[in-house]
């Protein structure tokens, strides 16, 4: 089993999670993350995207424990015997959604998602987009509160509550899930595979604007927005055994 005795603890502002830093610190001691052997997060899932994403540079992984009010990335939360959980702790691989969105004044944005890019209505009226695969327009007309494509990791999250699929982390796919879609008349949206290249285009952008949202960084008035995986960046996340994310995303299918 690794070594993993340096511990960086990194927690949200959440007063529970404050709490639990200066307890597992006074047990642990307190690493710098550019030079420790794991990273443990203290929040929810949002506080670990967070982490990944400002710690994807580095060479640790990251291990999640519970203080938030979701924790489907996170481990249970418990003080005592936190070196032997890391030690024997697995590994789990993902590789986020680049989105690169053009607004209506032509500035360029671009920003990594660990767990869905969304586009999203911003006015009273809904959306209009088209939707290209891979250079190839698969629909021409999507009238809609909004769509996403989500990764494995994500398919819990925004994409389940828009009753999208949950997918398998080994499935090596993406879903592409409609919000509230009324034309085509509840079009549920579609399984493509991972390295597909999705566009979107909004069409009548003045009359129906829509904002874009990369793991909660948000840019608006868009009208054309590129999503593709990107496999050059990779995200260590450490479980604890028999409770990884593939075994969680199975048993979130039969609750």
């Amino acid at each position: 089993m690794p070594v993993r005795d340096r511990i960086a603890f990194l927690a949200s502002p959440a007063p529970v999670a404050q709490e639990a830093l200066r307890a597992l610190t006074g047990r642990y001691g307190q690493t710098l993350p550019e030079t420790a052997d794991v990273i443990v997060a203290l929040g929810g899932d949002g506080f670990m995207l967070q982490t990944l994403h400002a710690t994807q540079a580095l060479p640790a992984p990251v291990y999640g424990m519970n203080c938030g009010t979701i924790g489907f990335l996170m481990n249970e939360y418990a003080e005592t015997g936190l070196t032997g959980r890391l030690a024997a702790a697995q590994e789990e691989v993902l590789n986020p959604l680049r989105m690169q969105a053009v607004t209506a004044n032509g500035t360029h944005h671009e920003a990594l998602a660990i767990n869905e890019v969304s586009l999203l209505r911003a006015g009273p009226q809904a959306a209009k987009l088209r939707i290209f695969v891979d250079g190839k327009l698969r629909l021409p007309e999507l009238v809609c509160d909004g769509a996403l494509v989500a990764t494995p990791a994500g398919s819990t999250a925004y994409n389940y509550s828009a009753h999208g699929p949950i997918l398998p982390i080994g499935a090596d796919v993406l879903a592409l899930t409609a919000m509230a879609a009324f034309r085509p008349r509840r079009w549920r949206g579609a399984l493509l595979p991972k390295a597909a290249k999705v566009r979107f285009e909004v069409l009548e952008p003045g009359k129906r604007p829509v904002m874009a949202d990369a793991d909660s960084r948000s840019v608006r008035d868009v009208v054309i927005v590129d999503i593709a995986s990107e496999p050059a960046i990779s995200h260590r996340i450490l479980f604890d055994p028999g409770h990884g994310l593939e075994e969680r995303l199975i048993s979130e299918q039969f609750t």
